[in-house]
């Protein structure tokens, strides 16, 4: 990873792929930046008397913060730890732990620290947090908590359409990419760490499901099959086609077959002509950084610099266009915590790829 960056600039500008502005970025501007946003979070969002987080800035509907942000929180604290900042994590597992429930059929996190819904997909966003915080420090709690929740996972699947997980445990109605994707990238991660091939089973299921249900003929993935008439939801939206991305590209790795990474590049090739209009993304922070996992994960394979160009300069064009006079990012009037939570995993994942520019 020494020169991934260097080579990185390198090839935007000779490509022409780089603005003036995004070439001088660099490791210190994105630190200076992660700096910035770990220090609002700290102000404008924890509470610390409860260990807890608030949703956002102004009115609530809950006294602290749903689960989804803390997703969002967990996985940015994990970058930042990735690139030397210690201890990051520790204050958000302790707050998820406060949505903890041993609830039958299996334990997991529910969404609200009161006795409330639990999503399948919000706890995979955990485990996806853990299983990268395990791989880098062999915190074997990492472990185990991601393996309780991969087995309440599957307590979410079934056999109506086919297959697949469901999204929310008390309301059964519809599947979607964003508690199946996840829940590959899982299965593959916990393969990769421990050899078992039932986890490989797993991950090629839901896999092979989603692909036919919810895939687009161009790889761009839709929104959610409806189990009661099986009508697809053809929204779309970043982060369902970045665990795609993402899940293909770890299948590349995985078994070599280069089918997966064939798949992988047509996905990086069009969403980006889906997604990407007038020079930028949409407006939700926190499903473009899940986007930017896949590019990611694809990148350390193939190495095209070109492919991550329009998800650096969305970074930057954010920075400079939708940041107000308290360095808080984001459009809306009340400033969210998982928008700041994702742009600081943003950032911290670009920092990662600047390791050699001061």
């Amino acid at each position: 990873m020494r020169h991934l960056f260097k080579l990185l600039i390198y090839l935007l500008l000779i490509t022409g792929f780089a603005s003036n502005s995004f070439a001088q970025v660099t490791k210190v501007d994105y630190l200076k930046r992660i700096d910035i946003i770990e220090n609002n979070i700290e102000q404008y969002f924890k509470v610390t008397n409860k260990g807890l987080y608030l949703e956002n800035i102004g009115k609530h509907e809950k006294p602290y913060s749903y689960l989804w942000p803390l997703c969002a929180l967990i996985q940015a604290t994990n970058e930042t730890e990735t690139i030397g900042k210690s201890k990051r994590m520790d204050p958000v597992v302790s707050a998820i732990n406060q949505y903890y429930t041993t609830e039958k059929p299996a334990p997991s996190y529910q969404s609200y620290i009161d006795k409330s819904s639990r999503f399948y997909d919000d706890n995979q966003w955990i485990a996806i947090a853990y299983l990268d915080a395990y791989q880098r420090n062999k915190n074997v709690n990492y472990l185990n908590q991601s393996k309780e929740i991969y087995r309440w996972l599957l307590t979410g699947y079934d056999e109506k359409t086919g297959g697949g997980i469901y999204w929310q445990e008390d309301k059964k109605t519809s599947k979607n990419t964003c508690s199946n994707g996840p829940n590959i990238l899982i299965s593959l991660q916990l393969y990769k760490i421990t050899k078992e091939k039932k986890y490989l089973d797993t991950a090629l299921l839901v896999y092979n499901w989603t692909n036919k249900m919810l895939r687009s003929p161009e790889g761009i993935f839709y929104d959610a099959i409806n189990v009661e008439n099986a009508k697809v939801d053809s929204a779309t939206y970043t982060y369902n086609t970045g665990t795609m991305l993402q899940a293909n590209a770890l299948l590349y790795q995985l078994t070599k077959e280069e089918r997966y990474l064939r798949e992988a590049k047509l996905i990086a090739i069009n969403a980006e002509k889906h997604f990407y209009k007038n020079n930028k993304l949409g407006d939700h922070y926190w499903f473009n950084v899940v986007f930017l996992r896949g590019y990611l994960e694809l990148f350390k394979v193939e190495k095209n610099a070109g492919r991550l160009a329009f998800l650096i300069n969305e970074a930057e064009r954010i920075w400079q266009e939708e940041r107000d006079e308290n360095n808080l990012l984001g459009k809306q009037k009340n400033k969210s915590l998982i928008m700041q939570a994702a742009m600081l995993e943003y950032y911290a994942r670009l920092a990662q790829l600047n390791l050699t520019k001061s």
